[in-house]
């Protein structure tokens, strides 16, 4: 049965998360981090987009947005098609790296507006990474607390800060009260994975296990499959790391890691 077309937020508002297929991380270093973020500034720039917060996650991105000039739906696929071209290239793999269809939800009233910019930004937070929102480098969090200064001006934070107050330090004040509350909000049905291991730590011990064969973590998925299962015998003997954990970082289901 093919999929239904999404319905269109009469605010023109949307959180948008793009995950990873099967799980598996999309960004693993910092020079994925940029170019992504460069990307987003190049769509906003063309479709006249509205950025209200993001934040890039080792395999999945969240952003918060108002559609521009064009469909929304486009402005993702360009942004999602132009990265996945840059990371085949750079680690000289192939096929899908990002779900078929990314997720979506309309925003339409100002409570649940802020309530998904305080998920975005406390995202890192509740899946373990870091102890405060503005710890977490890639994330609009650090641009709304005046600590950061984004040189692509992707975030739009005049808009949220005047549902706060006409006064500029009081809004960011009373914005930072809100964004550090603690709360139980769930959105998009997204639920934070329980791992032994932090996604950073994970990443690090698969990383010094790889060095080994002189290989890349995207390359991985696409190895001779008695190679590829040697590794993943090897990833089920490191204490902590959870197979999910291995599955979504190397970008292979995790019945295969179980089988190896």
């Amino acid at each position: 049965m093919p999929r239904g077309a999404r319905v269109k937020s009469k605010s023109g508002i949307y959180h948008i998360m793009l995950r990873g297929a099967n799980r598996q991380e999309v960004f693993h270093d910092d020079e994925d981090c940029l170019k992504f973020l460069d990307l987003i500034h190049l769509y906003k720039l063309k479709t006249e987009v509205g950025i209200f917060s993001w934040c890039l996650m080792s395999n999945h991105v969240h952003l918060l947005l108002k559609e521009g000039n064009e469909d929304v739906s486009a402005t993702i696929k360009w942004i999602g098609v132009s990265y996945v071209s840059y990371y085949n290239w750079k680690y000289r793999t192939t096929g899908h790296l990002f779900q078929d269809r990314f997720k979506s939800e309309n925003i339409e009233n100002i409570r649940y507006l802020l309530t998904v910019v305080r998920y975005i930004h406390q995202n890192p937070v509740k899946a373990g990474m870091v102890k405060r929102v503005d710890e977490w480098r890639w994330s609009s969090c650090r641009q709304y607390y005046g600590t950061h200064d984004e040189r692509r001006k992707l975030l739009d934070s005049d808009y949220i800060f005047e549902m706060f107050s006409r006064d500029n330090i009081l809004a960011r004040e009373r914005f930072i009260e809100f964004n550090e509350m603690a709360n139980q909000d769930e959105c998009l049905d997204h639920h934070v994975d329980e791992r032994r291991l932090t996604d950073e730590e994970a990443r690090d011990v698969i990383k010094k296990l790889l060095n080994e064969y002189e290989i890349e973590i995207a390359q991985v998925k696409s190895l001779p499959r008695l190679q590829r299962n040697e590794i993943l015998k090897k990833t089920k003997k490191i204490k902590g790391l959870s197979q999910r954990q291995t599955a979504r970082i190397l970008g292979v289901s995790k019945t295969l890691i179980s089988k190896a």
